[in-house]
């Protein structure tokens, strides 16, 4: 599934801001290196140096498209290729950050098991990923992949559902049977967005750059357009448009965790 950074940047505002909260609360003080699992790109990765300027930043995606964006940013950061479900942690590594990508990861409950006792003493994990699913964006979407008019036309089995993740409490309860502290919370943004006239309803708009995706690759250029044709009122009736804004209530799940 290929990743859009210019469609993805569009909300770089919105999806920032859960970056920046999860990041707040990770307590190291001099890191030698710092990793952003699933970067994307790059304009989130690119605060982290400013945050610890005596580290080495790391960048890592699986879309080569985002890392040629994030390799325009200024600054230092390392960025490269790579698939977070081989990755592990070297021994310099002291936080590992990764916002928005682990839903997207099958195995990343026995990841997140293997990467935090890797960790040296007193590293930090830091993810956040969305809690979302049962919105109506995503139960509508659901829906109408599964609807008979669409479920034999291409696999559409990427699409994320409940299973996706675990609670927050889930996460905790994991990450403390391994010793580490963990500080664990769930937030629900609710993002004013603006219609653009003759444009796509705006929460269309916002999900064409992820939830979207594996709708994007799974059927042709055509078939895709008939797709989110048939998607848009059943959005626009969820989520109505009033004096040219509508609201996109998205809650989220965050997990920092430090090894003792």
């Amino acid at each position: 599934m290929k990743w859009d950074p210019s469609t993805y940047l569009k909300f770089s505002d919105e999806r920032s801001r859960p970056f920046h909260d999860l990041v707040a609360r990770v307590g190291a003080a001099s890191p030698r290196t710092v990793v952003d699992l699933g970067c994307g790109p790059g304009d989130q990765t690119v605060t982290l140096a400013e945050r610890w300027p005596s580290a080495r930043i790391v960048g890592i995606d699986s879309s080569a498209d985002m890392i040629a964006r994030a390799q325009q940013e200024p600054g230092s950061v390392d960025f490269s290729v790579g698939d977070v479900a081989g990755w592990s942690p070297s021994s310099d590594v002291d936080v590992v950050v990764s916002n928005a990508t682990l839903q997207w990861v099958p195995t990343h409950r026995s990841l997140l098991t293997s990467w935090a006792p890797a960790l040296p003493s007193g590293g930090w994990l830091a993810f956040q990923v969305p809690g979302n699913f049962e919105a109506p964006s995503h139960v509508l979407l659901r829906d109408l992949a599964q609807s008979a008019a669409w479920r034999n036309r291409g696999d559409l089995s990427g699409l994320r559902g409940t299973g996706a993740v675990d609670t927050a409490v889930e996460y905790a309860e994991r990450l403390l049977g391994l010793g580490c502290a963990v500080d664990a919370w769930e937030t629900t943004y609710v993002h004013v967005l603006t219609a653009v006239p003759d444009g796509p309803h705006p929460v269309l708009h916002w999900m064409s750059g992820t939830a979207l995706r594996p709708v994007r690759a799974a059927l042709s250029a055509a078939e895709y357009e008939a797709f989110v044709a048939e998607l848009e009122p059943l959005l626009a009736s969820a989520y109505p448009v009033v004096d040219g804004r509508t609201l996109l209530p998205f809650r989220r799940i965050f997990v920092v965790s430090q090894r003792p």
